[in-house]
């Protein structure tokens, strides 16, 4: 990342109190950036708002439900109105999903992680638009690999991820006349916890090692520093990709095995 290249810039962080968000908040607090901290759980909030000011950064907390326009449209006013700009919104705010679709009880499930997921990052990219058209800000919209391809027993989720990847690569081209940049990150499987918080009753483990939360961090905000359109995290995502459209039928059977899925 280059040197301060966030000192002095507002951020609002969407899911700033876990996982991938916590580790973002704390690497732009250590470069002097001020910190708008968004998610639902006001103590955890409270935790990390802590250490980043002891490292020496301005923060704030914003209980909130992302999956809320009217709660992302207060989360904007309130960042604003704190610190007088908004120079970068991180949507990463996420709920994952892990059960076959055959096996879900009904479909309020699939709604909220729609919800959350897609309609979150819309509502809060609504909101701070105007003031990240002044400030020629970034965004940064968190996504998954299973944003680039589909993985049983994630249907739900690799909906609202694809769904998230439509909309931020739309945005890019209209932004791009106010000098907004627009990084879309694709990370793979990353010790966040967010299984454990995960719609569905299903089993299926995760794709190898994970990723720390932290390096993920590092790699969303160096791309974030240089305005990079995306981060694919893994090698094998990245050759995912071009396997994708030369043998689709294989990515299928490697997806199946990588979550134990049986179909």
């Amino acid at each position: 990342m280059p040197d301060g290249t966030f000192k002095s810039h507002t951020v609002l962080v969407t899911g700033g109190s876990r996982g991938i968000g916590r580790e973002i908040a704390l690497r732009l607090a250590r470069e002097g950036a001020r910190v708008a901290l968004m998610a639902r759980s006001r103590a955890d909030l409270e935790t990390i708002a802590a250490e980043c000011r002891s490292e020496g950064s301005r923060a704030m907390i914003i209980p909130g439900d992302v999956g809320s326009e009217a709660d992302c449209a207060a989360a904007v006013r309130s960042t604003h109105s704190e610190f007088g700009s908004i120079d970068m919104l991180v949507a990463n705010a996420g709920i994952s999903m892990l059960s076959a679709f055959e096996d879900l009880d009904d479909l309020e499930s699939l709604e909220r992680v729609m919800r959350v997921n897609y309609l979150g990052a819309v509502y809060c990219t609504r909101h701070a638009l105007p003031h990240l058209i002044a400030s020629r800000g970034r965004i940064v919209a968190v996504s998954s690999l299973t944003g680039l391809t589909g993985v049983p027993t994630r249907t739900g989720y690799a909906a609202s991820k694809h769904a998230m990847r439509g909309f931020f690569d739309s945005l890019r081209i209209e932004l791009r006349r106010h000098g907004i940049s627009v990084t879309v990150a694709y990370p793979g499987f990353v010790d966040t916890g967010i299984r454990e918080r995960a719609v569905g009753e299903g089993t299926g483990r995760g794709p190898g090692r994970p990723m720390s939360a932290s390096e993920c961090a590092n790699r969303i905000l160096d791309a974030a520093a240089h305005r990079r359109r995306e981060v694919v995290m893994t090698a094998k995502g990245k050759l995912g990709r071009w396997m994708k459209l030369v043998a689709p039928d294989l990515v299928d059977r490697i997806a199946a095995r990588a979550v134990e899925f049986e179909s």
